[in-house]
């Protein structure tokens, strides 16, 4: 990325990124040729623009043409062809005294490597509704109880919590705490995240295990009774999809439980199909302490052996596949989110993991053209995410490992997800370096579809993270106005707190949330929410342009997002900071502010926009 001193804007810098503005056709066929665009603003030094594109394997040089010069600068033009499923490029501008590369993380007078470098794939993009999609993470066991809860027996593993008592998150009990939550309360409460502005449901396993978070599931066949069964998970897709809501599962593909049918009949059968569904081991390991192999060791959950042919019949292929089944009538899921896939079919010289996530995605597709398959990776899951496999990823490493170096509370002693140390404190050029080079690795079509995160389950709280409400609201405005599908995890829209995954998962108190607030419940924090929420979606360039950067600051960022017919400007500031003036123009229209934080002032003064420095803030503008 291009260095600049602070107080300096970037807007005078030549951008592309994958949006309408700058590539004529994002899913193009074999033998297309595509028309690519760069915008060069400022007075212009160049004497020529080209594009280096990779085909077969070798780079090409395409010569860019003047297209146009408007008040943005000058726009070229080139013709990029799509001889390969996944065509790499980059842009080459000749200069006075030297030349520049611009690829996916900026601007750069040297060499630069090919990963940074845009792409475009034939392979079809996410399905079109992720474009304004608002993801909501629920744990069925935490978030509401129906009343036919009071009348299940409950099996031998679960100690039956009150539902006001804090679970607890770092004990022996932590997995069995049991609060009775069930999908028919989830049914009961779907007004709570329709006020909220969320419209895609994401539910936690909901197949029966002997843990309260059920990734160590018993039977794929069957909706656990304590959640009310198969009838209640038809009930709530039908109720949610009357509400235009989507509904997604979560499923272990690469481990079962202990407990699971498949794993009890392999263990007492070596001669059965099921026995080649795992990896039996002649001689135990480090990793692997028992006589098979195992998630991370833990010997409840045994790994799935995908060089079993019968295995991809019952998981994954077809309509009588456990992932056919539940998008079928009478459920209907919307598609999955698939747990550890980074680690899915890989064991040793074993590699599925790829040709899994193509077959899974292929089933879903039949039973649903819209269907959404969605992978878990903490780290680059670019590789897997790249074309007909996985469609998106929870985006830890793009989104939420780079903002919580920027909105951490100062010497929070919170280890860095999975990283033994606590979480750094760094200034925004280091936050939007990180994202821009994870972000590059995608092609945009991929890249805008990415689960972007505060957190899960499997992690602290925001709130705990950055230490105050204000700073969380800025965390949340970043969520909300970057690209990318935004999550969350139920409860973070009242102000959770948790300092391990497992002390996160609260259970919601709806008493207090009927009342507007409580100790519990943050009904500000709530309001801030939806108010950030309803700017998403009253703005198609928040949800679908493109990402253009406009100043860096330690303390503060601002960036447009723009299509053909709308511009907007979003300014976060963690702290006070130096204030900016830039050369943009059109009446300023607030879309949203700061609720617990402050809202920057913005001037107008003759062809430039002059922004105070306080913070913490948020501030959103369309640009006339």
């Amino acid at each position: 990325m291009t260095n600049h001193p602070p107080g300096e804007h970037l807007l005078d810098a030549p951008h592309h990124d994958g949006s309408e503005q700058y590539v004529g056709e994002a899913t193009p066929a074999l033998g297309d040729a595509v028309p690519i665009r760069l915008r060069v603003p400022g007075q212009g030094r160049e004497r020529a623009v080209w594009v280096r594109a990779v085909v077969d394997g070798e780079p090409r040089r395409i010569e860019a043409r003047l297209d146009r010069a408007d008040d943005a600068g000058r726009w070229y033009v080139a013709e990029l062809p799509i001889h390969n499923p996944v065509t790499a490029y980059r842009w080459l501008l000749d200069e006075p005294g030297g030349y520049r590369w611009v690829n996916g993380t900026g601007a750069h007078a040297r060499e630069v490597i090919d990963a940074a470098d845009f792409r475009l794939t034939t392979y079809a993009p996410p399905p079109g509704w992720t474009a304004e999609a608002v993801v909501y993470q629920i744990f069925p066991d935490r978030f509401a109880r129906s009343p036919q809860a009071d009348e299940r027996p409950l099996p031998d593993w679960a100690e039956p919590t009150a539902w006001d008592t804090p679970p607890d998150g770092r004990s022996a009990a932590t997995p069995h705490q049991f609060y009775g939550g069930d999908l028919g309360g989830i049914e009961a409460n779907l007004d709570h995240i329709e006020r909220l502005g969320a419209n895609t449901l994401y539910l936690t396993p909901f197949f029966p295990g002997r843990s309260n978070h059920r990734y160590d599931a018993s039977t794929f066949n069957a909706v656990d009774p304590l959640l009310g069964g198969d009838a209640a998970l038809a009930s709530l897709t039908a109720a949610a999809h009357r509400r235009r809501m989507r509904v997604i599962g979560d499923i272990t593909t690469h481990h079962t439980g202990s407990a699971h049918e498949w794993f009890r009949a392999a263990s007492a059968d070596p001669n059965c199909p099921e026995r080649g569904f795992y990896h039996w081991l002649d001689q135990p390991n480090r990793i692997d302490r028992e006589p098979y192999a195992t998630w991370l060791g833990v010997e409840t959950l045994p790994k799935l052996n995908w060089d079993a042919p019968k295995l991809w019949e019952r998981m994954i292929d077809g309509p009588d596949s456990v992932i056919g089944r539940w998008m079928r009538e009478p459920y209907l899921l919307d598609g999955w989110r698939v747990d550890v896939a980074n680690m899915t079919g890989r064991y040793g010289r074993d590699d599925h993991a790829r040709e899994v996530a193509r077959r899974l995605r292929a089933t879903v597709l039949a039973a649903n053209p819209q269907g959404l398959t969605v992978s878990e990776h903490f780290h680059d899951a670019a590789d897997d995410v790249m074309g007909d496999g996985w469609m998106s990823n929870m985006n830890y490493s793009a989104f939420t490992r780079p903002l919580w170096t920027w909105v951490v509370e100062p010497d929070c002693p919170l280890d860095f997800l999975g990283i033994p140390a606590p979480i750094p404190r760094r200034g925004a050029p280091s936050m939007v370096a990180s994202m821009r080079e994870f972000t590059a690795r995608y092609p945009w079509k991929v890249a805008t579809r990415l689960w972007n995160m505060l957190g899960s389950h499997d992690t602290p709280r925001i709130r705990t993270v950055t230490g105050s409400a204000p700073l969380a609201e800025v965390a949340t405005a970043a969520l909300l106005t970057m690209p990318g599908t935004p999550a969350l995890f139920m409860g973070d829209e009242g102000g959770f707190t948790g300092d391990v995954g497992e002390a996160g998962r609260r259970t919601m108190p709806w008493e207090q949330i009927g009342q507007g607030g409580g100790s519990g419940w943050q009904g500000d924090v709530f309001d801030s929410w939806r108010s950030l929420i309803a700017a998403r979606q009253g703005s198609r360039a928040l949800r679908e342009g493109g990402l253009r950067w406009a100043f860096i600051q330690d303390d503060a960022i601002g960036f447009l997002r723009e299509t053909a017919k709308e511009r907007v400007l979003v300014v976060l500031a963690r702290a006070p900071w130096a204030g900016m003036r830039l050369p943009l123009t059109g009446a300023p229209e607030l879309l949203a502010g700061g609720t617990l934080c402050g809202t920057p002032t913005l001037h107008m003064t003759g062809q430039a926009l002059t922004i105070s420095g306080d913070g913490p803030a948020i501030g959103i503008w369309r640009l006339g």
